[in-house]
Formats: C-alpha cells, structure tokens, sequence
C-alpha cells in the first residue's frame, strides 16, 4: 500500500509545502536567539553593572525583569499566535525583540536596562510560542517531523552553552552592550526569511473571541510565581513578601483553572493540559530544566571562581554538553522517535543525565576537568538532547491545529517555570550548605591562604549538596516520563486538520 492511501485526509504531505525545511533554518534562528539570550547576559553583567551603576540589589533586576515578562505573557502569546497567525506572530516578536535589544545595548541608566530586559520578555513571549507552533503546523509527516524536532531540540538545549561561550567573547574583547546588539543580525535574517519562505497551512487560526479574564488571571498568577520564587532566593523562604506572592499565585492560577472550565473559548483549553502525555511531558520537562538551569550557574561560578578560567575559556569548557545534545537530539532521538514510544527516550534519557549529575556530585576544589567534568558534561548533553526532542514534538502533537499556539506556550512556561525554581530552590541549598561548611571549619583555618581554601572548599561543597537535589529531580523526572507518556504505537503521529478539527486521524507512517 502506497503512502498517499495510507495519509488521512486533511494530513500534509510529506511532498507539501516545499519551503518547510527552509523555514526550519529561520525558525531555529529565532529559536537560538531567544535561548542564547537567556545566558549570554549572565556573563556581561559584572560589566553592565559598573558601567551603569547598579546596585548589588537592583542587580537581580536585569534577570528578573526579563522571566517576569517572559513567563507571565507566554499564554497570552501563544493565544495571539492562534489569532493572529503564528507567521505574524513570530515576525511581530522578532522586530520587537530586535529593538527592545537596541535599546537594552544603548542603556545610559539601570532603569533603562531594566526596561529594555522587560521588552524583550514580552515580545520573546510571543516569539517562543509562535516559532514552536509553526513547526507544529508545518510539519506533520511523522519521519520529517522527527527530523525537524531533533534540530530544534538541539538549539533549544544547547543554545544556553552556546550563550555563553559567544558572551564570553563579546565581553572580553568587545563590550557588555554587544551582548544586545548581537541579537539585531539574527533578528533581521530570520524576520526576512520568515517573509519569504514562511507558508501556514490554511484553517488553522482560533477566531473565537479573546479571553480576557483567563488572560488576566494566567499572567498575574504565572508573574506572582515567577516573582516568589526569584524573591525566595534574594530574600529567603520565610519572607513576607516571598509568602505573600506564592500564596497569591495559587489563588490567581485555581481562579484561572476554574474560569477556564467554563467560558465558551478559553485562552487555555483544558483538553491542551489534561490529555496525559501532554500533561506529563509539561511535567517532566519542567522538572528536567529545575535541575539543569541551577547547574548551569554552578559549573559557570566553579569554572571561573573556583578554577579560575577566563570568560571565554569557561564557554568553551561547556563544548562537551552541546555536542552531547546535538548527538543526543538529532542522532537518537530522530532516528528512534518513529520506532519507540516516546517514554522509551525521556525516561532513560533523563536517567542519563541523573548520571551525568551524580558524577558532578563529587567535585573538589581541585577536581580534574578532564576525568570528571568532561563525563559528566557529556551524559548530561546526551540524556538531555534525547529526553527534550520527543518532548517538544509530542507536546504539540495531536492538538487542534486551534490550540497549537498555547500547547506550545505551555512548553515554553513549564520550562520558564522551571528555571526560576531551579535557580532560586538551587541557589539556595548551596548558599545554606556553604554557610554551615565554612562555619564549621573556618576555626581551624589560621593563615590566610587557608581560610581562603576553605571559603572555596566551602562553595564546592555547597554546589555538590544542591547538586544531590538535581539528580533527584531528574529521577522524578523519569519516573513521571515512564508513567505518564505513552505515546502509542511506534511510527504512528496524530494530526487534527480543519479549524473546528474535533477529532485526532491517527496517520500510519511507512518506515523508508
């Protein structure tokens, strides 16, 4: 039987739109654009602050401002997306985030920075969505699908060590405000090849009215999160204020649930979240980033601090984990991901990055990078490149090509999410653990140069300690991968057709 009689119809054509994989290029463009930009101001901002004269406690705000704006307004711009068109949506996110980048490059004042970091937030909330959506769309023959998946799965993960090795650059023989002025070229030629080779499919927009209650709720409550949590590790736990935001996000986000339940054309069907693989990728992936994002802080800080390598130098010792995803992402994932369900690549894949973690466990102020840091690297590369690819695809696989914008959305906060309670929650185990280790020791340490060593044992041990949280993290990870996803029979994909699509056509996919 031939491929065309086995398709249902409605289904793409493997033969269909001829420029997809061109729009793949511009797509990933973005995509790399948006992660790289979570990083690569990490390294530039020791210099951005003495140049504007930020405080130590407002310094927080260059991050912050940008999650803030990020993850709150990711529901409302996969929901434009859907309105829209994601076409429109993704160029009118990339003009904006390339200007609101000129204006963070050319800040005079922090509040200026401040402003220009928020921007960006919330125009790369209505960039993120769009650019998964569009794959979503665009590509729904099983095999190509994998394919395009495994690319974007590989930028998405390894975009952040990327970040850092080109922000190492631009800050040490450029300045900090090339961090935002990179942005601008990678903008541009995705916008312009978004133009000209960007087609979406017919049918697919969601016309009904805009919730605007639902839009209300989900961005304060998703703010009110992301906010306690950067507050937790600032202020601590106990805080009031802390407190008084956690609590306000879990009244803000059930009243979200319940008014979603019951208005006529919610900004997040509930059909998007309760459906179980989709809920329990959400899930593992937003544990999955907990672990890595605090990780990626450490070894950055261990590197530099610790080892005393240069910025440039630490992005470079990162090489091992991007090459880890990419293989990860585009060699295992793609070919696997239409022959095993897709439990079969999360589950071990994030148990190969728990193993990556756990080598990381045993840093010492002297560990040696080649015998334990470029193990570890590598397993965590491979086990997170071949967890992330079937994950993004699967997220949005099967949803009304409607609902295509917010699945996606809800990809990107379960990862936004995720960060902020991985760096905060992290963070602050090793803050408490380093503060004990050094008290108990610093006695004994009657030279100098010993209570130095101490202080620097003291920060080892307090990475190690958090890291002992990540590798549990990513076992719940696993486990909630191997219970929750079942993606069916391999080689079969779910594509909806038709704006008012109600039923997912099961499409057989015959192995080349």
């Amino acid at each position: 039987m031939s491929e065309t009689a086995l398709r249902a119809p409605g289904a793409a054509a493997p033969s269909g739109d001829a420029n997809r994989w061109k729009a793949l290029v511009f797509i990933a463009l973005a995509q790399l654009m948006v992660v790289l930009d979570a990083t690569i101001v990490n390294i530039a901002l020791p210099s951005a602050q003495q140049d504007l004269g930020i405080s130590d406690g407002n310094r927080q705000w260059v991050v912050t401002a940008y999650a803030l704006a990020f993850g709150g307004l990711l529901l409302f711009g996969g929901r434009i997306a859907d309105l829209w068109g994601r076409k429109r949506a993704f160029v009118l996110g990339l003009t904006g985030f390339a200007a609101a980048s000129v204006l963070g490059g050319v800040a005079t004042t922090g509040a200026m920075m401040f402003g220009a970091r928020a921007l960006q937030g919330v125009f790369g909330a209505l960039l993120a969505p769009a650019a998964l959506s569009l794959l979503a769309v665009m590509f729904t023959d099983a095999k190509e699908r994998a394919k395009a998946f495994g690319i974007y799965g590989a930028i998405a993960g390894g975009g952040g060590a990327v970040g850092l090795i080109l922000g190492g650059f631009l800050t040490e023989y450029l300045d900090w405000r090339w961090t935002f002025f990179v942005n601008v070229p990678f903008a541009v030629a995705a916008a312009l090849g978004a133009n000209f080779v960007i087609r979406e499919p017919e049918g697919g927009r969601n016309r009904s009215p805009l919730d605007i209650p639902g839009v209300i709720l989900s961005t304060l409550g998703l703010v009110a999160l992301v906010y306690g949590f950067t507050r937790a590790e600032s202020d601590g736990w106990s805080d009031a204020v802390t407190v008084s935001m956690f609590v306000a996000s879990a009244v803000l986000l059930t009243a979200f649930a319940l008014v979603e339940s019951r208005v006529k054309a919610p900004l997040l069907p509930l059909r998007v979240v309760t459906d179980r693989n989709r809920g329990g990728i959400y899930l593992s992936l937003g544990l999955a980033i907990i672990g890595m994002f605090g990780l990626f802080l450490f070894l950055t800080y261990y590197l530099q601090v610790v080892k005393g390598y240069s910025p440039v130098k630490t992005g470079f010792a990162f090489l091992p984990m991007i090459a880890g995803m990419i293989t990860g992402s585009t060699q295992i994932g793609t070919r696997l991901m239409t022959r095993v369900p897709a439990r079969f690549l999360m589950g071990p894949g994030f148990l190969v990055a728990g193993l990556g973690m756990l080598l990381l466990t045993q840093l010492e102020v002297d560990s040696s990078y080649t015998t334990l840091l470029l193990p570890a690297m590598l397993l965590l590369g491979l086990g997170m490149g071949t967890a992330f690819m079937p994950a993004m695809s699967l997220a949005t696989s099967g949803v009304e090509p409607r609902d295509a914008g917010v699945a996606s959305a809800m990809v990107n906060t379960s990862q936004q999410v995720g960060g902020a309670i991985g760096t905060a929650l992290l963070n602050t185990i090793a803050a408490s653990a380093t503060t004990s280790y050094v008290k108990d020791h610093i006695a004994g340490a009657a030279s100098k140069p010993q209570q130095q060593l101490v202080q620097l044992q003291g920060m080892v041990h307090g990475y190690s300690a958090a890291i002992w949280f990540a590798v549990g993290i990513l076992g719940l990870a696993s486990l909630i991968a191997f219970t929750f996803v079942n993606a069916g029979r391999p080689g079969t994909t779910t594509v909806a057709s038709g704006e008012g699509a109600e039923d997912e056509v099961p499409v057989p996919v015959v192995a080349h």
